[in-house]
């Protein structure tokens, strides 16, 4: 039983880079919204597809202020708590296997 204790505990941290990756990725989304990069750039276009299903839900509420948008930092919150539930939910099981 240890085994899968340790499994589910490699699994958390998995899933906690995972959620570091995507906050990172958002970031440089923000970022590169803000300088106003064209977006025919294959690297920007990488990132707008990895970000958009995340941030799509946020930007139908009505969450813009003039020029600025806080969509993204409600989707932080979101998965900032989602992470935290996960993680939390994995590393329970981990300790219950041992």
């Amino acid at each position: 039983m240890f085994i899968i204790g340790e499994i589910f505990r490699s699994l958390a941290l998995f899933v906690s880079l995972v959620f570091n990756i995507i906050y990172f990725v958002l970031i440089i989304r923000i970022i590169l919204s803000w300088v106003g990069i064209d977006r025919s750039n294959e690297l920007v276009n990488i990132i707008y597809r990895v970000t958009d299903p995340i941030l799509l839900p946020f930007k139908r509420l009505p969450l813009q202020f003039g020029m600025m948008d806080l969509s993204p930092i409600i989707a932080f919150l979101v998965l900032s708590v989602l992470r935290s539930f996960l993680v939390n939910v994995l590393y329970q099981i981990a300790y219950r296997f041992g």
